[in-house]
């Protein structure tokens, strides 16, 4: 499953599923831009990668930001080359009843959830287009399956997902692009352990009886920027356990 010569972006990379992803990527043969707010941790990543003798770059910024996108993307382009795919992973999560969601709060998750993807993979696929090739692959949530409890606002947003995958899956199919999504359900990183201090135990109540580990949704990425999965598009592959079954 070589990616020789492609270069992917991955936001939200300096840790838990996003860094996974750029270190299983860079292993399938590809350039990795890292892209995450904390600079230092984007940069602690690219350097793990270097060590490995991997190729890649650290980018600081906002995901959701168009500023930023335009920054950082023309800042990728010259050093890395158009981008040909993307790993729209950046999130953020809370826990709240509906009720409590306040607009501020909504606005928030949504805009870091839904529209820094949207954004992000609009300023990218061009790229894709012109090279008749490309991988979007954006990170969803069992929650937007299933739903659950005190989630709403961030399930909405997942959902919001999920729904932008099929669309531009029909939309960019004849030009060489897949979109597709990776819903995951409990898995062992920083974000999910603050968001949820009841991570382990709620992991231990699904069929598999244990939470993820981030490599294992890294696993799924590259196959699904690999020619292997060239004939899978539009579609949400969940990597949760057995936690929602289809």
């Amino acid at each position: 499953m070589t990616l020789d010569g492609k270069t992917a972006v991955v936001t939200g990379g300096a840790r838990g599923i996003g860094r996974a992803c750029c270190l299983a990527l860079v292993r399938a043969g590809a350039s990795v831009a890292v892209w995450d707010l904390d600079g230092e941790g984007a940069e602690a990543t690219a350097a793990a990668i270097a060590a490995r003798g991997g190729r890649a770059r650290a980018y600081a910024g906002d995901a959701a930001s168009r500023a930023d996108i335009d920054r950082i993307l023309a800042a990728v382009r010259a050093d890395l080359g158009p981008v040909l795919m993307l790993v729209n992973n950046a999130a953020v999560a809370d826990f709240r009843p509906f009720l409590a969601v306040t607009d501020e709060v909504l606005e928030q998750i949504c805009r870091v959830n839904l529209m820094g993807p949207f954004m992000l993979t609009r300023q990218v696929i061009p790229d894709m287009v012109q090279a008749g090739w490309g991988r979007v692959i954006s990170m969803s949530s069992a929650s937007a399956q299933q739903g659950a409890k005190h989630l709403s606002h961030y399930a909405a947003a997942k959902g919001g997902i999920m729904a932008m995958t099929r669309t531009l899956a029909m939309e960019f199919a004849d030009q060489g692009v897949t979109v597709n999504s990776i819903s995951p359900s409990f898995i062992r990183t920083p974000m999910a352990a603050a968001a949820n201090p009841e991570l382990e135990a709620a992991a231990a109540a699904t069929p598999m009886k244990r939470a993820g580990a981030p490599e294992e949704i890294a696993a799924m990425c590259v196959f699904l920027a690999s020619e292997d999965a060239a004939y899978i598009t539009g579609q949400t592959l969940g990597v949760n356990g057995g936690l929602v079954l289809s």
